[in-house]
């Protein structure tokens, strides 16, 4: 594939270690893509091959487990909604999305009363099945959460605020880590995968298995295809970064379109966002970016709280309404 032939930007984090001219000028082009599209591939990053494949092979072999193996990890045993999520067992925008998943979090001990959204807070659930699973994905959560506040201090610099902006105002980050199959269909096309939607938090990296399309990023109005680049990961803001520069930067609508059988597809997102009880302050953004803050997208049946807990806590109740009819029934009526 040609790098011209891409219909998002491409920014290579490496040229931060290029002198001060380099460094200068990808933090311009990360508040152009973001501001602009919302949405680039990010290459340089420093994860290795080997770690990349030991990844994959690792998701590859707990989807090809018997299904009672994922089965005994299923999330709604947890509270916390952790676990394996079956095909179809996920909503977007209320419609099914056709894929089966694990959810990974903080591993934490549960946290009671307080705020609705502490509910989040507990423990994995790891599949006996495979007991290497969870080394490797420690090894990527390090990884690529040293790879988030890399960009993040760039952002942070490139929004006229000073390098550990974020980093003072994050507390313990609440990382997510899904890892997704999406299996084949032969439905015509589109089918979804995963619907239309933003994320509600900062920032996104997602690794996507090579020479399997099917992300697709909304540019101009148009549903434009974002296929695998090797050694790249495709980076997209969240709602709560739109929040913070008054819409400077914007989150922008995406959605997986389902692969032909008997093709499938494996993905693995990374989110990575402040503490649950953090609220990430708005940025005093330098006048001359102030004035090209287009305000923040206003949708009632959408709306965006300054506090992370709260975005990430609606969320869930309606990407999973099963566990949260078995779990969380009181949030359910307060909801209704």
């Amino acid at each position: 594939m040609h790098m011209a032939d891409l219909t998002l930007p491409v920014l290579d984090l490496s040229r931060l270690d290029r002198g001060a001219h380099e460094a200068d000028r990808f933090r311009a082009d990360l508040r152009a893509a973001t501001h602009d599209v919302g949405f680039f591939y990010l290459t340089g990053t420093g994860v290795s091959e080997d770690l990349e494949q030991r990844m994959h092979r690792a998701a590859r072999d707990f989807f090809a487990l018997p299904l009672a193996d994922k089965l005994a990890i299923e999330n709604v045993n947890s509270p916390h909604f952790r676990g394996y999520t079956r095909i179809g067992g996920e909503r977007t925008q209320g419609e099914v999305d056709w894929r089966e998943q694990i959810d990974i979090g903080p591993e934490r001990e549960p946290v009671a009363g307080g705020p609705a959204f502490n509910r989040l807070i507990g423990p994995n659930q790891w599949p006996a099945a495979q007991p290497g699973l969870r080394d490797v994905v420690a090894e990527w959560h390090a990884t690529l959460s040293a790879v988030s506040r890399r960009l993040l201090r760039a952002w942070a610099q490139a929004l006229g605020e000073t390098e550990s902006y974020f980093d003072d105002h994050f507390g313990e980050p609440s990382t997510l880590i899904k890892i997704v199959r999406y299996p084949g269909t032969d439905q015509p096309l589109p089918q979804q995968g995963v619907g239309a939607h933003k994320d509600s938090g900062v920032l996104t990296l997602l690794w996507v298995e090579p020479g399997k399309g099917g992300l697709q990023v909304r540019r101009d109005g148009q549903w434009v295809d974002a296929p695998p680049v090797p050694g790249a990961f495709v980076v997209n803001i969240g709602e709560l970064l739109e929040y913070a520069t008054g819409g400077y930067l914007r989150a922008t609508d995406h959605r997986v379109v389902s692969p032909v059988a008997p093709d499938d597809r494996i993905s693995i997102p990374f989110f990575f966002n402040p503490a649950l009880d953090a609220k990430l302050p708005l940025i005093d953004l330098p006048a001359e970016l102030a004035a090209q803050a287009r305000g923040v997208t206003e949708d009632p049946s959408n709306p965006i709280h300054s506090l992370y807990g709260e975005n990430a806590l609606k969320s869930r109740l309606r990407a999973h309404p099963d566990v949260a009819a078995i779990h969380h029934p009181d949030l359910v009526a307060a909801r209704a």
